[in-house]
Order: structure tokens, then sequence, then C-alpha cells
């Protein structure tokens, strides 16, 4: 093993639980005000975490670039034809099934290549676990049809990581506009600039702006899984 890879092995990994979410959450709500209305205003926003595996990525590749309910709508149907998810089972699936259960051309190869890539034994979602943030995110953008969106959910959501910082999510700087009452969306460069406040629980702060953003059209949060 190289000497930087021991480094990133052995460094302590920390991860959100109950107790540090509702300390972090406290923190941004005391250095931040807007953040601290948006608790007063919507009250604490739920902790969102998936299970880390093949279905939680397989779901968050789903939710490229459509609505959470049309997400959540097409991998219910990808639960009820596979009965239980896993990479061999996924690849049973012909286009057609994928192309009705609600996959796109482009997701349908993207989630082939990475269930193969699994089933094969050549990348392993196990071995994100005990990586820095930016080496997670690497091996998981090295495979097609994965970007820096969907490494940060599967960081933020499935592995935990309290510093990860959407920058790519529409939803994000939408309620960052909002919370922050900004004249127009902020760039994903802007977004990077201004959460600098906000580390070491960007993650944290991440789930408070997209709870305003989802209190603000009605939408019961506690019901909803990131």
């Amino acid at each position: 093993m190289s000497s930087s890879r021991a480094i990133e092995l052995q460094a302590p990994r920390i991860f959100l639980t109950e107790e540090f979410f509702l300390d972090a959450v406290e923190k941004l709500a005391q250095r931040d005000a807007d953040l601290a209305a948006v608790l007063t205003t919507y009250g604490r926003p739920p902790l969102w975490v998936r299970e880390p595996g093949f279905p939680s990525l397989v779901y968050i590749i789903l939710e490229q670039q459509v609505s959470l309910a049309s997400a959540r709508a097409a991998y219910q149907r990808l639960l009820a034809a596979t009965k239980q998810l896993t990479p061999t089972r996924f690849l049973r699936l012909s286009d057609t099934e994928l192309k009705q259960i609600g996959f796109s051309r482009q997701k349908t190869l993207y989630t082939r290549l990475l269930a193969e890539s699994l089933h094969r034994g050549h990348f392993d979602l196990g071995e994100l676990h005990d990586l820095h943030d930016d080496c997670a995110r690497k091996m998981l953008i090295a495979l097609k049809g994965i970007g820096n969106w969907t490494a940060d959910i599967y960081l933020l959501s499935a592995l935990r990581r309290p510093d990860i910082w959407p920058v790519g999510d529409l939803a994000l700087a939408t309620a960052v506009q909002e919370v922050k009452r900004l004249h127009i969306r902020p760039s994903p460069e802007k977004l990077e600039k201004m959460s600098a406040p906000w580390r070491p629980y960007r993650a944290v702060a991440a789930r408070l702006f997209w709870h305003a953003y989802l209190c603000k059209r009605g939408q019961n949060t506690a019901a909803i899984s990131l």
C-alpha cells in the first residue's frame, strides 16, 4: 500500500449521526441568522439518509434531472420488477422493461455499466467508506454517467459525510437564493464561495436549505426521502 493510500485509510472518519446532526443544526443557527430563521419558521429538518449500496446509487441516478416524485415512482416500479435490487437482478431486465419502468436510454446505459462493474468485482462501493470525501468522489465519477452531483448526493445521504456541499443541485441553489434573499440564483462557483461559513457542516446546511425549499412549496419533508 502506498504511503498516501495508508494516510487516507488511517485518518478518522466523521459520519452524521442523529446526535451529531442535532448539534450541527444548533451551531449553524448560532452562526447564521437566516438559517436560524429557517428553524424558527419550519422547524428542524429530517436527517434524510439512505442505505449505502447499489440500490441507493441507482435511485440517485434515476433522480438526475427529474422531479423527486418521478424518480420515486420509477424506483418503486424497479423494486417491484426485481423483488430484490441487486446488480445481478438488474442485469436480467431488458431495455424494454427498463424503459417501461422509467429509465431513459442514457440512464439504462449508466446503470447497466454500474451493475456490470459491481457484478464483475471491478468496483466495490464498500471501499468508499474508508476514503476521504475527495477520493471517494473521484472513484465514483470515474464511472460513466456518475457526475459530481450524483457522487455528492451519495456521499451526503448514503455515506453521511457532514461537509458535502452539492453545488450542482438546482433546488439547493434556489433555496439559498430564497433564504438569503438574493436577486439571482447563485452559480455553482458562487455557491461554493458562499458555503465557507458553514464548514465543516455544509451537508447539514444543505438539509436546512432543502427543508426551507420544500416547506415553502407545501411539501411534508418528513415524508420525503432524500
